[in-house]
């Protein structure tokens, strides 16, 4: 399959690479993040404030725009694009990870999932050619396949029969995807077992996709585990597709992936975050909300050159938090955002520059983060 993925340039000193996906509202510069915008916004941001921070592209929930307010709505008012107001390029997720996360409200058939709304209790049930019809009116650029996510309980005999589920999963929304310039990523799973995640690698990748993700991280396994897995999977994974990580988001993993080769990411972490007060900076994390901050006339991060570092202090960033006020997600998000858009432009040009290695442990010495370095997997 033509991906429309060019691979521009690979650092001389380990995996990382910088490349370019083109879809139909814009090219994307890899390594990328995308804000997660569940129901159709990146809680607290505006379109134009996502222009202003140059997000290349962002991320919307396709359980929850098919719940409410529905695809055919979103559809007949001219797609997920115009409904929402953004003119660069979407990505939406198959609605499997949200199903399953129900637990006891959904039931896994062959066939497909019978759920209940946690809305408001109705009865649904999706299959892998009812979600890729979901996404097809939806009209986003990258698509995903209808997968399995096990849990990160399970044993080896649940994953085994899950990956392989999802596998066929995968074949039944390729044969049903219609939509032209549509991008279709199948997910690969497996658990931490790498057996599994070969056999999954080898069914997914051999059926023939735009791009692959690794589905099934950031599930209450340790850094080590994820670590493990990104590592052994990214050199198994076709080069010439995009290679997308599903949901991780602490920084330290997104340099960690990127050094292992992957070009995509999204995560609700710096969104989330920052409506809790938690904020990231070159230094690592700071929590507004300490009495510390009172008075501190201070940036939030003295190396951060976004508005929100420009314009407001530490003194009233803590202030906005404690009165509950609104213009605190606002800013909180906006500033996170800047920190994980800017932390890509980084990445990209340390690439592109062959020094990711020298940023690599200078992030890691600045950050005070645990990443497993080349010399010490």
């Amino acid at each position: 399959m033509s991906s429309g993925f060019t691979v521009l340039h690979q650092d001389s000193g380990c995996a990382a690479r910088r490349g370019s996906l083109k879809t139909g509202h814009g090219e994307i510069a890899t390594p990328v993040f995308m804000p997660v915008g569940t129901n159709a916004t990146v809680k607290a941001m505006t379109p134009d404030d996502l222009l202003q921070l140059d997000a290349g592209i962002i991320l919307a929930n396709t359980y929850h725009l098919y719940l409410r307010p529905g695809e055919r709505l979103i559809e007949k008012l001219g797609g997920l694009h115009s409904f929402m107001n953004w003119k660069r390029p979407l990505l939406t997720d198959s609605g499997g990870f949200q199903v399953f996360s129900l637990g006891e409200l959904c039931k896994i058939t062959e066939e497909g999932v019978r759920f209940r709304s946690h809305l408001d209790g109705s009865s649904h049930f999706i299959t892998p050619e009812i979600s890729i019809g979901i996404q097809e009116a939806l009209g986003s650029d990258v698509i995903m396949c209808f997968d399995e996510c096990a849990p990160a309980t399970a044993d080896y005999g649940y994953v085994k029969k899950s990956l392989e589920m999802t596998t066929r999963w995968a074949k039944r929304c390729k044969a049903f995807h219609r939509r032209e310039g549509q991008k279709l990523f199948g997910i690969i799973q497996g658990g931490m077992h790498h057996d599994l995640r070969e056999q999954s690698i080898d069914q997914i990748c051999s059926t023939g996709f735009d791009g692959y993700a690794l589905g099934g991280l950031s599930v209450g396994e340790s850094k080590s585990e994820m670590y493990d897995v990104m590592e052994h999977c990214s050199p198994l994974m076709p080069s010439d597709s995009p290679r997308y990580i599903m949901g991780i988001g602490a920084p330290e993993d997104l340099v960690q992936a990127v050094f292992s080769g992957y070009d995509m990411f999204d995560c609700v972490m710096p969104t989330r975050n920052a409506r809790n007060g938690t904020l990231f900076t070159s230094q690592g994390r700071l929590n507004i909300k300490a009495a510390i901050y009172e008075d501190d006339a201070g940036p939030l991060d003295p190396e951060c050159d976004c508005h929100v570092c420009r314009n407001y202090s530490r003194a009233y960033l803590r202030h906005l938090y404690r009165a509950g006020e609104i213009l605190s997600s606002r800013l909180n998000t906006f500033h996170n955002l800047h920190y994980y858009l800017n932390l890509m432009k980084k990445m990209r040009e340390a690439i592109e520059n062959d020094s990711f290695i020298s940023f690599y442990k200078d992030f890691r010495a600045g950050y005070g983060s645990d990443l497993i370095t080349s010399d010490n997997r």
